[in-house]
C-alpha cells in the first residue's frame, strides 16, 4: 500500500471515529430525552386518573341530591 492510499485510509478512519462519537452522544441525549418523556407521561396519566376520579365522585354526589328526600 503506498503513503497516499495509508494516510487516506487513516483519514477516512479518524472520520469515521468522529462521527461514532457524535452519534454515540446524540444517542445518550436522546435517551435521556425518551426517559423525561417516559416520567411526564406517567405523571400526566397520574393526574387524568385524579381527575377522573374527582370527576366521578362529583357526578355521584351530584347523583344523590338528585334523589327525592322520603
Amino acid at each position: 500500500m503506498s503513503n497516499t492510499n495509508l494516510l487516506s485510509l487513516e483519514a477516512k478512519i479518524e472520520e469515521l471515529l468522529r462521527e461514532f462519537k457524535r452519534l454515540e452522544q446524540e444517542n445518550k441525549l436522546l435517551q435521556a430525552e425518551r426517559e423525561a418523556w417516559k416520567t411526564e407521561r406517567a405523571k400526566l396519566i397520574k393526574q387524568n386518573e385524579l381527575a377522573r376520579s374527582r370527576v366521578e365522585a362529583m357526578i355521584e354526589r351530584l347523583k344523590n341530591m338528585e334523589q327525592p328526600n322520603v
